[in-house]
């Protein structure tokens, strides 16, 4: 049986926090960023977005103290998560925090409860619904500490919600969103891509087809979609993500797909075994590790060839003025990494230069709206969207 997942997002509307009372913004005298997980591929690249957009002072967390300095964008700190007096001490003498540290399958909701018991407003680059839930389990809580939290930030997912976000607020009424991705190789990601990929495959998931929950296989029903330029037509599969969730829970649809794919497309077939493996192998730890590192070395070799960007296509059908109509958008960045850092170094800024200030939790397409994810993309970090709407 699936692990089921009963997720709150935060019952407060983006349209009821707009046209509420404003809330009065404090300029903390503090201006200092905590990173946690800083000196990993994807916090390394949200601290250099902050390092080239934002004037504070940057403190980035590890185990260990990288072997060059040169990997550091900010002050390096010696963290343990599971050393909650020391978690707090940090967090205390920072006016944000993003987490990074993943692989988030196995993570608790620790950093961001700190958060709310100090005052201190939060971002996380999370990939997993099991995650997201115990966070968005805290919206009354950081409500009524006044933070504002905002989840899954990052490219997929981040970019994607806020891109499904625009789509449907085009639409008298949606029917279908679909969300296909595509990455060349690691991403530019390291090995944490690669774990939490392997650890997709663990156990079967729900998704919200035919207006209810239904049970899917990881990696499973091969499809072929064209990107366009560098990968073009590319396999993708069936494969959990947050935003399947969330985009169900916040918008009234009948059917959200999440499908994902790899370049080289023969990354695709070799995951697709690995899907097929028995539980006893796939749930090992050893065996996790091992296909990760294995993984990961193949595509030191691939990326030369493949790269390591990202092409995203959202796709929403539903009804536009009593005609039937189809949307799409279409996202590329020649690295995945640093996409990922943009889109939560915008959040990042907003959020410390007071622009941003909405008290709970809350997944990217109900934090922001689409005219402000137009901004984020274009004015901020010249990000590229091509959309195009037809009458069915």
């Amino acid at each position: 049986m699936p692990t089921q997942y009963h997720i709150m997002v935060n019952t407060l509307s983006p349209e009821r926090v707009r046209s509420s009372k404003p809330i009065e913004v404090k300029v903390l005298a503090k201006n200092q960023i905590l990173i946690i997980g800083g000196t990993g591929r994807i916090g390394h690249h949200v601290a250099q977005d902050l390092q080239q957009h934002m004037d504070a002072k940057l403190v980035v967390t590890g185990r260990q103290r990288p072997k060059s300095d040169r990997h550091l964008m900010g002050e390096f700190l010696p963290l343990d998560l599971g050393n909650r007096e020391q978690l707090q001490k940090a967090i205390a003498q920072s006016q944000l925090v993003i987490h990074c540290a993943g692989p988030f399958h196995h993570r608790d909701a620790r950093v961001l409860k700190s958060c709310i018991e100090q005052g201190v407003d939060y971002l996380d680059v999370s990939d997993h619904r099991s995650f997201t839930q115990k966070a968005l389990e805290l919206a009354p809580a950081a409500q009524e500490a006044g933070i504002t939290a905002i989840v899954n930030t990052g490219v997929f997912p981040g970019i994607s919600n806020g891109m499904v976000r625009q789509g449907v607020d085009g639409f008298d009424r949606v029917e279908t969103i679909r969300l296909y991705y595509a990455v060349g190789g690691s991403g530019g990601a390291g090995v944490t891509v690669m774990r939490t990929t392997f650890l997709g495959l663990q156990h079967p998931f729900l998704a919200w087809i035919g207006g209810k929950w239904q049970t899917l296989e990881p990696y499973s029903d091969r499809q072929i979609i064209d990107f366009g330029p560098p990968f073009n037509a590319l396999g993708v599969y069936w494969y959990d993500v947050p935003e399947a969730w969330t985009i169900a829970e916040s918008f009234p649809v009948q059917n959200v797909i999440t499908k994902f794919g790899s370049a080289p497309d023969i990354y695709n077939r070799l995951t697709a075994l690995m899907a097929k493996l028995p539980p006893s192998w796939i749930h090992h730890p050893f065996v996790i590790e091992g296909l990760s590192q294995i993984s990961y070395r193949m595509t030191q070799v691939s990326d030369r060839f493949s790269g390591v960007g990202i092409v995203m296509i959202v796709e929403v059908e539903g009804e536009k003025d009593s005609q039937r109509a189809s949307y799409q958008s279409r996202f590329y960045h020649p690295h995945t990494a640093i996409a990922a850092g943009c889109g939560t170094g915008v959040l990042a800024e907003w959020i410390g230069n007071g622009r941003l200030k909405k008290p709970g939790v809350w997944p990217v397409e109900q934090a922001i709206t689409s005219e402000e994810f137009v901004e984020m993309m274009r004015s901020s970090r010249n990000l590229d969207l091509q959309q195009t709407w037809e009458d069915l």
